[in-house]
């Protein structure tokens, strides 16, 4: 049954991170239903869900086009090519600290809440498996970076340029997912 006293103190630490999931988790019960308390809590893990991918989206948006100059530079343009290398690296090591807790926040709502499990949520395997792309993608990106690293990059401009709109594809087509869900 839903108590909707709240818990006067929650026990994880209380700084950053921890404190949002930490205050995301007051008052939940285990009943597995939705009360007056578990809404609003349900409502701030969403929140903190969209943000954190809107966040990881912002990094897989730039870094290929990071790409794309790295693979404009000449041979001769060490300094060049270094700094855009440390940027590229920077900007993967900050898209992956947010895609974890994008991925742990999707992960809570679908299996603690369950939003979009049961009968009639087929859009939310078709998310599912999108995400498992947009992941894919992240690694890829990697890889990419690895091999411009090594100075072993075999693609041209033009493919990062194409490259670099895979990720819009996927989000509009998880948005229009969670959103109109077709099916």
């Amino acid at each position: 049954m839903c108590d909707s006293k709240r818990a006067s103190q929650p026990d994880v630490k209380t700084s950053g991170f921890f404190f949002l999931v930490a205050f995301a988790r007051r008052g939940e019960q285990g009943d597995g239903g939705m009360c007056a308390t578990k809404l609003p809590r349900m409502l701030w893990v969403k929140s903190l869900h969209i943000v954190f991918i809107a966040s990881w989206f912002a990094g897989l948006f730039y870094l290929p086009r990071i790409f794309v100059n790295l693979a404009m530079v000449p041979p001769e343009s060490v300094a060049e090519r270094e700094r855009l290398l440390l940027m590229a690296r920077k900007l993967l090591r900050f898209a992956t600290m947010l895609a974890v807790p994008a991925i742990v926040f999707g992960a809570w709502l679908w299996m603690g809440y369950g939003i979009g499990r049961g009968p009639g949520n087929g859009w939310m395997h078709a998310k599912l498996a999108l995400v498992v792309v947009v992941i894919g993608y992240h690694h890829g990106c990697g890889v990419l970076l690895r091999r411009f690293a090594a100075g072993q990059n075999r693609r041209s401009d033009r493919w990062y340029r194409w490259f670099n709109e895979l990720p819009v594809l996927l989000l509009l087509a998880i948005v229009i997912l969670v959103v109109v869900k077709p099916f």
